[in-house]
């Protein structure tokens, strides 16, 4: 298992059920690939540098993850088709 930190983008106007629904996405595709997520941290919503689509601001969402190398790419491409994503970072740590 090798430890990675994601981090979510949403869009500014998305709300708590929008962010529950990303949140139970993320632990439910990490459970599935018998991976464990950490403590969950909601870093709230702050102006972007430049527009995304019709965005100036975005929600962030951190998840420290322990997931097997092999997953990441799963993972990564089944946040991106979720339509509330706006944009996703998946760093190893």
């Amino acid at each position: 298992m090798q430890k990675y930190e994601l981090t979510v983008l949403l869009d500014g106007k998305a709300t708590s059920a929008k962010k529950k629904s990303v949140r139970d996405e993320v632990e439910k595709l990490v459970e599935e690939a018998k991976g464990k997520v950490g403590e969950v941290e909601d870093w709230g919503e702050k102006t972007l540098a430049y527009k995304i689509g019709k965005s100036e601001s975005g929600n962030y969402l951190f998840f420290p993850l322990e997931l097997d190398p092999q997953e990441v790419k799963g993972l990564s491409t089944k946040l991106n088709i979720n339509e509330n994503v706006v944009r996703l970072l998946l760093i190893r740590k």
